[in-house]
């Protein structure tokens, strides 16, 4: 009954009581797989040296880089892998191999502590299984982050994608900058209903995360063996960062609000100096704050009118032997991935940005419109991320059924639609993430947006099950049966349920 389904697993006769007191083994390299374990287990177990064992160790060269082995007979469990990664998700599975209600050690009783026998070798199918989470539409609270980071963990994600900026508020401190938040994270109210309409709530919203609140997050999250990556929209998508510095824009005589509305605003950042300047501070600040191989840095949804009238974009673009402005778009965004291969970091924007082969090739792709447009950037030499909306964009309604919560409108994504993407099709190649200069689809990820998911339950009643469904889309090989994964979704449900992952709402299934 486990989420997402593992590559083999075989059960045994018997099981395997876990004793009041631990008697937990590490090996080196271990050591933090075993203290997740052992929280997971309940805090106040102690730890002995005598009694049924509990040994975590890496080995097994023949498994994948984040694969593992895990033996459990009546005296003894082992977990082995090849990498710190592999042990994480390991963890994962004995977590989910426990009884529901052990899942909360603060009120499981003491009947649950067993693990059934079994053989179990794994190992994931994409190297990169992600969630996007919006903050920058509503602000969430780091308590709800980090119940998030723990709750995806659990499903084998080991990539949290933050989008921290955007035309409607600013949620990372920049020391250097501080208007930033001061004013680019503070909207006056919020548009009701989607795109376009006519309605505000009237009511003030925002908040930003200190660099102190986000090194705890990466943390808290590195202790699970999830990656936080940050996303900093440029140039467009930067109406927040307009009202802190109108300077930074192509009309610096005009001062605009934070936006209160969804969609796209037309107001995107200019091209001279101070506006590259800018970007450059950001960037360099963002990556003291995430230690992740990957920073986002946007790139979609960028109208480019105002540089058409912009003497400073005209003049830029006459210099580079541009025929059009519009070609600055991927001009700025290589200046970005420069500024990051400078710190070490290799920049991911939206493929959005990837019109006609303006981009390097070594810039990772999120590929969102269709799947189509992500084969077509693997052909072109670039590493994807598949994420089209269909399937992946969990801000639309799961059903068409009376009182289901408002979505953005045409479009119902499925719990089985979710399954039901594959993301390798198109006969394209899995990427390599320690060899950028391969390309192919380096993995898969979820896209929470957040113009109707204003507080932490309904986030909640967005992303479950359907997580559970992409999970095993990026995770397991093999042939998929929608129907023998109801029956697995029906137990994990009460798991759900104890780790106060389902919204008062109830869950759709």
């Amino acid at each position: 009954m486990i989420i997402p389904r593992p590559t083999a697993l075989t059960p045994h006769p018997g099981e395997f009581v876990i004793p009041p007191a631990l008697n937990l083994s590490a090996g080196k390299g271990a050591e933090r797989a075993a203290g997740l374990l052992t929280a997971y287990l309940g805090p106040d177990r102690p730890r002995v040296t005598y009694g049924p064992r509990v040994r975590l160790s890496l080995g097994e060269p023949d498994l994948p880089r984040q694969g593992y082995a895990l033996r459990i007979d009546p005296g003894e469990v082992v977990l082995t892998a090849p990498a710190e990664e592999g042990l994480f998700h390991g963890v994962q599975t004995l977590r989910q191999l426990l009884p529901a209600a052990a899942l909360d050690p603060r009120t499981a009783p003491p009947d649950v502590w067993r693990w059934p026998c079994a053989t179990v070798r794994d190992a994931p199918r994409l190297p990169w299984r992600g969630v996007m989470l919006d903050v920058a539409r509503h602000h969430m609270p780091p308590e709800f982050l980090q119940e998030f980071v723990d709750q995806i963990a659990l499903h084998k994600f080991n990539v949290l994608h933050l989008h921290l900026t955007d035309d409607q508020g600013w949620r990372i401190e920049i020391e250097d900058l501080p208007r930033l938040t001061e004013v680019g994270a503070w909207r006056a109210e919020s548009m009701v209903g989607p795109a376009g309409s006519t309605r505000f709530d009237g009511t003030p919203h925002g908040g930003y995360y200190t660099c102190r609140t986000l090194r705890d997050l990466v943390a808290y999250a590195e202790r699970r063996g999830v990656t936080i990556v940050p996303e900093i929209e440029m140039p467009g998508h930067a109406r927040a960062a307009l009202a802190a510095y109108p300077h930074l824009g192509n009309d610096p005589e005009v001062t605009r609000p934070v936006w209160s509305s969804w969609g796209v605003s037309e107001d995107i950042l200019g091209v001279h100096d101070e506006a590259l300047e800018f970007c450059r501070t950001v960037l360099a600040r963002t990556a003291e704050v995430f230690p992740s191989r990957y920073v986002h840095i946007g790139g979609e949804e960028c109208p480019t009118t105002q540089w058409e009238t912009s003497p400073a974009a005209r003049r830029r673009a006459a210099s580079l032997g541009f025929t059009d402005t519009a070609q600055l778009h991927g001009w700025f965004l290589s200046q970005m991935q420069d500024t990051l291969a400078e710190h070490g970091r290799r920049a991911i924007c939206w493929d959005e940005a990837e019109r006609n082969g303006e981009l390097p090739a070594d810039m990772t792709l999120t590929a969102w419109r269709d799947p189509a447009h992500g084969v077509r950037s693997v052909r072109r030499g670039h590493q994807v991320i598949m994420a089209p909306y269909r399937p992946t964009y969990f801000d639309y309604a799961q059903s068409a059924r009376p009182g289901e919560p408002a979505g953005q409108p045409d479009l119902v994504t499925t719990l089985e639609d979710v399954y039901r993407f594959d993301p390798l099709a198109g006969d394209v190649p899995i990427a390599d993430p320690l060899d950028g200069r391969r390309p192919g689809v380096l993995g898969t990820q979820a896209q929470l947006w957040t113009e109707f998911a204003p507080t932490p339950d309904h986030v909640r009643y967005l992303a479950y099950p359907r997580l559970c469904a992409l999970a095993e889309a990026a995770w397991s090989e093999g042939t998929r049966d929608y129907e023998e994964f109801r029956d697995r979704l029906a137990a994990h449900i009460e798991r759900l349920r104890v780790l106060g992952a389902l919204s008062a709402r109830g869950v759709m299934v």
